[in-house]
């Protein structure tokens, strides 16, 4: 939409509410010539921390200690640990 700069000053107030409205800049014109342009402000990002705020639920105790015996505390997992080589580094 164009408007002369007549028009602009005499309903800016009513035209800056049409733009937050519609999303749509009004470009102002003087003597036929565009010279500004009234245009919605971008709405800035919010911010990432604590954008997942409530979105987590808790079931059961998290806390508490497991009924469950680790396999790297058992000793299960020692033979998969014996295969792997031992890099050694060069003294120069």
């Amino acid at each position: 939409m164009k408007i002369s700069a007549a028009v602009f000053k005499a309903e800016c107030l009513k035209l800056m509410d049409q733009v937050q409205k519609t999303r749509e800049p009004v470009v102002i014109t003087k003597y036929g010539k565009a010279v500004a342009q009234l245009a919605p402000v971008s709405e800035s990002p919010q911010s990432l921390f604590g954008y997942m705020k409530n979105t987590v639920k808790f079931e059961g105790d998290i806390v508490g200690p497991l009924d469950v015996e680790w396999s790297a505390l058992s000793g299960d997992e020692d033979r998969l640990y014996g295969q792997v080589p031992v890099k050694r580094s060069r003294k120069k």
